[in-house]
């Protein structure tokens, strides 16, 4: 599900993922078409770094 959230409303997915300063500028970057694209691709690398950050809190704890 945050997958989709992170293609189409990528501002939003920062903010579920607790970063919302990042959500912020994620929001100034979808504002334009243009920035559409990189708040896109960084939201989804994000997500990634998040699952992955979430899976290595589990093995350890």
């Amino acid at each position: 599900m945050r997958f989709i959230l992170a293609l189409f409303l990528p501002w939003l997915q920062f903010f579920t993922i607790g970063r919302p300063f990042a959500g912020i500028i994620c929001l100034l970057l979808q504002i334009t078409i243009i920035g559409w694209l990189p708040a896109a691709i960084w939201s989804v690398y994000a997500l990634s770094q998040y699952k992955t950050d979430q899976k290595i809190k589990k093995a350890l704890g």
